[in-house]
Formats: structure tokens, C-alpha cells, sequence
């Protein structure tokens, strides 16, 4: 998000805009992030979201620079009987959007995914059009164009507080230096509550720890596969280069401290995924492990990212909250901050049900399953 927002600011002539990383680029979630990249949502604003980046992801060497390795291999999403209205719903969504997606028999989904056992009960709906990026390689991208373009990227220099003063953003704090600036975006991830805490900004959102690992396939049993979502055993998945299958599931696990958690997966966790995507995928028990690692998501109540201005401190604005599902919306993310910041209001999507209000107002977004994929 730091990273597409900098390059959309300095592209709309903002000059010598500054991203204050913590670390190094791609050290927080993004670089722990499975990369998963597709449009199947319940809600029209992160549909849109999503949608508007795909293109951007597609041909991001033609229209910003760099190869992120946008990889195709259509997402496969399949529910219990239970969900089948939630898998209407967010179909519909999708194809009012123009999206290429349809709802399709079992025979079918049996074609895309000839190693996959499907029960008569189930619906099935297919992206042929979605797959997958490098996230790290997406920052690193758009970082090294923002500053060919004049803006600033300072590692390590971690953001202790921000200056204040009768409502208006005068600056902001590192453990280096203090910057004077009358524009400030808070999109630090795990990171944002504490940061905006210390001022009276009391966002819901908490740090959870998730896990993802990848199996290496015995390819002569299964040669390849699509990624996916599936909804009966809470797993999602997608293929990683030849032999290589990335998993996970979207369980929120307890809040953790974003500065002390453990990035190491556990077996136990390991075990109880694996047996549950070999029941989608018989073939893959054969595999063997291959690596794996925890990553944080910044989740809100309502599962959809916090994008808007700070109430009552003039110059102060958020982006976070993205709950596990950031990679895939942030080009179209940094297009809509840098016109919430520059023209008073986004205009591409329209963010209003990403307000902060809406907590408050008990307005939230709502979400098709009982399990929900963020990947």
C-alpha cells in the first residue's frame, strides 16, 4: 500500500513525496503475503477494488515498470450446499462489474481441475482470468519508479509518533528524525493502531497471526492444478512454479504483538490443512513438505480495509485493516488515496463503505460464507 500510494501521488505531481519503511520493503506482511490474485468478493467495493487492479497487475511493465510475475491460473471457488446463495451473490456481483466469472456444473469444475473430488452438493464457480504476482516484487516495482520519478523511500526508520497541534497534522516522528509535514498517511499495517492510539484515533483492528505453506506435488499423479477456495475443508491454494503448491486457510487466530509473534509454521497446523485439502486433492498427500512461514493480517469486524481521512485532524489519513486481502487491491488502492488526498474525494471506487464511521454507525460490510478466504 506505502509503495502504490507514493508512486500515485508523485505521478499526479505531488513533489518529492517521502515513504518512511520500518525496515526493509516487503519486512511486514507483503512479503509474507500469498499473492493471490483475483476478483471473487461479496462486496461491490472491494469487487471494484480488485477489478481495476487486474489490468495493472497484467501490464504492469507497459504502464508503470517492472515485472511483478503475474502468473495465470484461473481461481476455482467451491462451497457446501449451505453457501450456494452466498456463491450467487457474489457472482452476480462480479459479472454486473464485467468480470469474466460464471457459476458451472460439477462436470465442468471436474474438466478445470481433473484431479479435485467434487460432491453432487456443491456449487462451483470459475475465474479463468485470475492467478497470482510477487508482492515483495510489486513494492520493490513501484518503489524503484517512485523514485525515479523524485519521491523518497528511507529504510529503516521506523515512525514513532506524529505532531499534532489543535487538530492539524504539523509532522511526523522517527527514531531518527523528525519530518514537518502538513500530510500524513497512516498505512502502516500491523503497526497503524498504536501509532494513531496515542492520538485518540481508536481503530478496531487487530494483528493475527497466519500460517501458509507450500508442498512440493509428485507431478507425475498431478502435474498442475488451478488455485482456488475451497469452502467445505477451509482451505485455499494455488500452484507455485513447477511442482510447488502454496496453502492456507483464512481461521483468524488470537491477536499478537506485530513486534513478537512466531513467523516459524507449526506441524500441527501443517498437518491439519494437508489432510484437509487431500480431500479435495487426493493426490496431494503424496507430496512432501516443503517449506512454510506466518505472516500478519491487520483485520477489521467486518473483514474490509479502513481507506479514508481522519476526522477532527486536518492532514491525517489511513489505509489499513486490509485483513489478509491487500496485495490484490493495492494498485487501485494508491490510485483512490492519492485522489481522496489530492481531490478531496476517490472517484475511481467509490470508497464510502470503507469509512471509518461505519463502525460507530454499526454500518458494516457484510461477507457471503461462514469461512472467509483472504488470500
Amino acid at each position: 500500500m506505502g509503495t502504490s500510494i507514493l508512486y500515485n501521488l508523485v505521478t499526479r505531481g505531488v513533489k518529492a513525496p517521502v515513504l518512511l519503511e520500518r525496515d526493509s520493503l516487503g519486512s511486514g506482511s507483503t512479503g509474507r503475503s500469498s499473492g493471490i490474485i483475483r476478483m471473487h468478493y461479496s462486496t461491490e467495493v472491494c469487487t471494484q477494488l480488485a477489478w481495476n487492479s487486474y489490468p495493472i497487475f497484467m501490464n504492469f511493465d507497459n504502464m508503470i515498470g517492472g515485472d511483478v510475475a503475474f502468473v495465470k491460473t484461473g481461481f476455482l471457488v467451491s462451497v457446501p450446499q449451505d453457501s450456494i446463495e452466498g456463491l450467487r451473490n457474489n457472482v452476480g456481483i462480479q459479472k454486473s462489474q464485467g468480470i469474466p466469472t460464471d457459476i458451472i456444473s460439477r462436470e465442468e469444475a471436474q474438466e478445470i481441475a481433473p484431479g479435485f473430488v467434487f460432491e453432487d452438493s456443491e456449487a462451483f464457480c470459475w475465474e479463468p482470468e485470475s492467478g497470482h504476482a510477487d508482492p515483495s516484487g510489486t513494492a520493490m516495482a513501484y518503489s524503484k519508479r517512485s523514485r525515479d520519478l523524485g519521491a523518497e523511500v528511507l529504510l529503516e526508520s521506523p515512525v514513532t509518533d506524529l505532531v499534532i497541534n489543535n487538530g492539524r497534522l504539523e509532522g511526523v516522528i522517527t527514531t531518527k528524525k523528525r519530518y514537518a509535514t502538513r500530510t500524513a498517511i497512516v498505512a502502516a499495517g500491523p503497526w497503524s493502531k498504536n501509532i494513531l492510539q496515542k492520538h485518540g484515533v481508536d481503530l478496531p483492528l487487530e494483528a493475527t497471526r497466519h500460517e501458509v505453506f507450500y508442498i512440493r506435488r509428485n507431478t507425475d499423479q498431478l502435474p498442475d492444478h488451478p488455485g482456488g477456495a475451497d469452502m467445505a475443508n477451509l482451505t485455499y491454494f494455488r500452484p507455485e512454479g513447477v511442482d510447488l503448491t502454496l496453502v492456507g486457510n483464512g481461521n483468524a487466530e488470537h491477536e499478537v504483538d506485530p513486534n513478537n509473534y512466531s513467523q516459524k509454521p507449526t506441524m500441527s497446523y501443517v498437518e491439519d490443512v494437508w489432510i484437509r485439502l487431500s480431500k479435495r486433492i487426493p493426490q496431494i498427500a503424496n507430496g512432501e513438505f516443503f517449506t512454510g512461514y506466518a505472516g500478519l493480517y491487520t483485520s477489521t469486524p467486518d473483514m474490509h480495509p479502513i481507506i479514508d481521512r481522519v476526522e477532527g485532524i486536518d492532514g491525517l489519513y489511513v489505509c489499513t485493516g486490509f485483513s489478509g486481502h491487500g496485495f490484490k487491491l493495492s494498485p487501485t488502492v494508491g490510485i483512490c488515496m492519492a485522489e481522496t488526498i489530492l481531490d478531496g474525494k476517490a472517484t475511481t471506487v467509490d470508497l464510502t463503505p470503507l469509512r471509518i464511521s461505519r463502525f460507530s454507525e454499526n454500518d458494516l460490510n457484510t461477507i457471503s460464507y461462514k469461512f472467509r478466504v483472504v488470500a
